[in-house]
């Protein structure tokens, strides 16, 4: 397993901010358990479009690891699993639709094909 040469160095609470839900990933991965609340992992990459599984179970499993995420597994036979966003995942919300809003008045893109997650925030491109 990779280990990096230097340990972290996050001395200011925006960098742990951006550790914890940045990249292109994990916000998006927040915002579908938002919209959706709980997803089986199938269900999860399906609403996540072209990730790959190596890239969504370790996005994950950093959210799991950060409080964001948490991993319910059901004692069945086929085996069940569901993700959804924790208390500490649920306040992060409201900051990633601020950023979305922000972001909306400099970046301008083709809305016709915005995700189903994307639709469901407040906002709104018009």
């Amino acid at each position: 397993m990779y280990k990096p040469k230097l340990d972290k160095d996050i001395r200011c609470p925006l960098e742990y901010g951006l550790e914890v839900f940045g990249g292109k990933w994990k916000s998006r991965i927040i915002c579908v358990l938002a919209a959706m609340e709980v997803l089986r992992y199938s269900e999860l990459r399906k609403e996540m479009g072209n990730i790959t599984d190596a890239v969504l179970a370790a996005a994950l499993k950093e959210l799991i690891a950060d409080d964001i995420v948490t991993r319910k597994s059901y004692d069945e036979i086929p085996p069940r699993v569901e993700y959804s966003l924790t208390e500490k995942g649920n306040s992060v919300v409201p900051i990633l639709q601020s950023i979305c809003k922000w972001a909306g008045l400099y970046h301008k893109e083709d809305y016709s094909q915005t995700m189903v997650h994307c639709q469901k925030c407040d906002y709104n491109p018009d």
